[in-house]
C-alpha cells in the first residue's frame, strides 16, 4: 500500500469511517486495512522526520550527477557544503562510484532509519 493510501486510510479511520467503506474507497480488501490499523494500534503513526544532519534527495541527486561527470568526492562535497567524508561514506554505502544512483540510496537510508527506530524500540523495552 502506498504512503498516499496510507495517509487517505488514516484521515478517514480519524473522520469516523468504517473498515469496510475505506476499503471500497481505496479498493483494497478489509484485510488489508485492518492489518494496517491494528499494526498500529487504530492510531495513526506520527510522520518521520530526517535528521538534521542527513542527506535529502536533493544532494544525494547532486551526488550522482557529479559522479557521472567524472567529480572528485572533494569537488561534489564543495558543491553541496559537505564533508569530503560524507560524500565518500555515502557513495561506498551505496555501491561505489559506478554503481551509484540518489533513488536508491534514498530508498536505502529511509529503510536503514526505520530499521533503526524499530530495534531501537525492542532494546528499550518499548512495544
Amino acid at each position: 500500500m502506498s504512503d498516499e493510501m496510507k495517509a487517505d486510510l488514516w484521515r478517514r479511520w480519524r473522520s469516523g469511517e468504517s473498515i469496510s467503506v475505506i476499503s471500497r474507497q481505496i479498493s483494497k480488501p478489509p484485510g488489508s486495512v485492518f492489518t494496517v490499523l491494528k499494526h498500529h494500534g487504530g492510531i495513526a503513526p506520527v510522520p518521520r522526520k530526517a535528521r538534521a544532519g542527513s542527506l535529502t534527495m536533493g544532494e544525494r541527486e547532486e551526488i550522482s550527477r557529479g559522479l557521472c561527470a567524472g567529480d572528485s568526492y572533494r569537488a561534489i562535497a564543495g558543491l553541496l557544503g559537505r564533508a569530503v567524508s560524507t560524500i565518500s561514506r555515502e557513495v561506498n554505502n551505496n555501491g561505489g562510484r559506478d554503481v551509484y544512483r540518489a533513488i536508491a540510496a534514498q530508498e536505502r537510508a529511509l529503510d536503514r532509519a526505520r530499521l533503526s527506530a524499530t530495534a531501537e524500540k525492542w532494546t528499550r523495552g518499548g512495544a
